[in-house]
């Protein structure tokens, strides 16, 4: 997740999709960058998921972010462009394979296209209608923010929305 003063302001984009486009289901998740695509897990064994993000993220370094711009998923998404470093495609490579290797976890949609890193801002009740009129508004609008990622978030789903339910620090250090 980003520091807080850009989740301010792309909770402002996602409101005004809401209010000038009709688009609210962007507004069920904090804004985030997703590493792993969503998946079921067993409420009751989370502290097992824990222990392994906890145990994933102390071996990696923060990762630098730019958001530069915005992109689209025509016909329905609209996000802020997260650039693709070398980091954080290595970030997200490592963190698939070792979900796979030690929680079983696989996304067999992720293993077949390129990961598209990105911050949601208008998804799915975005009309294709609005989305074009949004996207005319939207596709040169300058944004530009540069943050180091510290920590990975983990969100579950309580049946309405995404909500935190813990993080965790990348403690590995640069050799000096």
């Amino acid at each position: 997740m980003p520091p807080l003063n850009i989740q301010d302001y792309a909770n402002e984009i996602k409101e005004y999709f809401a209010q000038n486009h009709n688009s609210r289901s962007a507004q069920k998740s904090p804004p985030h960058i997703t590493l792993q695509a969503p998946f079921e897990w067993q409420i009751d064994t989370v502290p097992i998921l824990e222990q392994a993000l906890a145990n994933f993220a102390k071996i990696h370094m923060p990762v630098p972010i730019t958001l530069q711009g915005f992109g689209a998923f025509p016909p329905r998404v609209i996000y802020i462009n997260v650039l693709k470093t070398p980091e954080l495609l290595a970030l997200q490579q490592d963190l698939m394979a070792y979900c796979e290797a030690s929680l079983d976890i696989i996304d067999p949609v992720s293993k077949t296209r390129p990961y598209a890193p990105h911050l949601t801002v208008a998804f799915r009740d975005l009309s294709k209608q609005n989305f074009r009129a949004a996207w005319h508004e939207f596709h040169n609008r300058p944004v530009e923010y540069e943050f180091i990622a510290s920590q990975l978030t983990l969100l579950i789903h309580d049946g309405n929305r995404w909500n935190v339910s813990a993080e965790f620090p990348f403690l590995a250090q640069a050799i000096q």
